[in-house]
């Protein structure tokens, strides 16, 4: 359905605001008067992953540690849920690669920008009693590399800013934003590519050879006049063919062939770029190959 991201300072109150989206979220839809879609709300977060503060003052304990947080991102995304990622989401990179794997899963998308001064961050921090606090040099240093959300790009956007001296979030912007807003296609780059069957490279030698061999011996009936002829390449594929008013000959009809098989072998071993799923059966084969020679016969 939905990834919410929540972006903000060490300390500037993201738990808060994502533990009041989700409390909003789950009444609205337990409201006897909601008549949508059944949905869940989920949050993941550091906490719930069990990642420590310390991480984030270790360049080389930060990168797994990012890396099971996207995971367990993947791991929630569905059309019957609103995840809410809950976490410092400092960089812009990783903001990116988490948009780009909710559009994969059709999913809509909004940030919400939770706002304090540094200040206010490093107060908090320092009241904190439950063993979570960062190290001030820790926060000193994230702060200063903190990547700000932009409404300009189209990874953070829509974008919700709370400021900390707001005492509710936008909940109204945010769940029209979640349940009415635009789902964006999937990156062309990061969709899969169909796969071709594994004896299309058979049927496409088989029936181009076929046909070849059915041309010529039409052809040798006919006297070479030409015209439209149908060719018997299978019990269901009888593809019909205008042939030139000439005798065509069999190494013409060799390189029309080799030129065919060799843009079709190279679509089935590499993947194909057509949209949706590609027809390689007997009778397509023969059809598209009715239609290449006939372009390409010369007068």
């Amino acid at each position: 359905m939905a990834l919410i991201t929540i972006s903000g300072y060490p300390c500037s109150g993201k738990s808060h605001r994502a533990e009041q989206l989700r409390a909003h979220f789950e009444s609205r839809l337990q409201d006897p008067s909601y008549e949508g879609p059944k949905l869940k709300v989920v949050v993941v977060s550091d906490n719930s992953l069990n990642i420590h503060r310390n991480v984030y003052g270790d360049g080389r304990a930060e990168k797994p540690a990012r890396g099971a947080l996207f995971t367990a991102v993947q791991r929630q995304m569905g059309q019957d849920t609103i995840l809410i990622v809950d976490s410092l989401n400092y960089i812009k990179g990783f903001r990116y690669q988490m948009y780009c794997a909710a559009r994969e899963h059709k999913l809509r998308v909004c940030t919400v920008f939770v706002v304090a001064t540094n200040d206010k961050c490093k107060e908090w921090n320092a009241s904190r009693q439950d063993g979570q606090a960062y190290e001030p040099a820790t926060l000193e240093n994230l702060l200063l590399r903190y990547e700000e959300p932009s409404s300009m790009v189209r990874w953070d956007s829509p974008l919700f800013t709370v400021p900390w001296t707001d005492q509710d979030a936008p909940y109204d912007d945010i769940w029209k934003a979640v349940t009415e807003g635009n789902v964006k296609p999937p990156n062309a780059g990061t969709q899969a590519v169909p796969k071709a069957p594994t004896d299309a490279l058979r049927t496409l030698e088989h029936t181009t050879t076929t046909m070849v061999a059915a041309i010529m011996a039409e052809q040798s009936a006919s006297g070479g006049v030409g015209g439209p002829v149908t060719l018997s390449v299978s019990a269901t594929s009888q593809p019909q063919v205008n042939l030139p008013p000439r005798n065509i000959t069999l190494s013409e009809l060799q390189r029309l062939k080799r030129q065919f098989v060799t843009v079709h072998k190279k679509a089935i071993t590499l993947g194909t770029t057509e949209k949706g799923a590609v027809d390689w059966s007997e009778e397509s084969v023969a059809d598209k190959f009715a239609i290449y020679i006939e372009g390409n016969f010369k007068p």
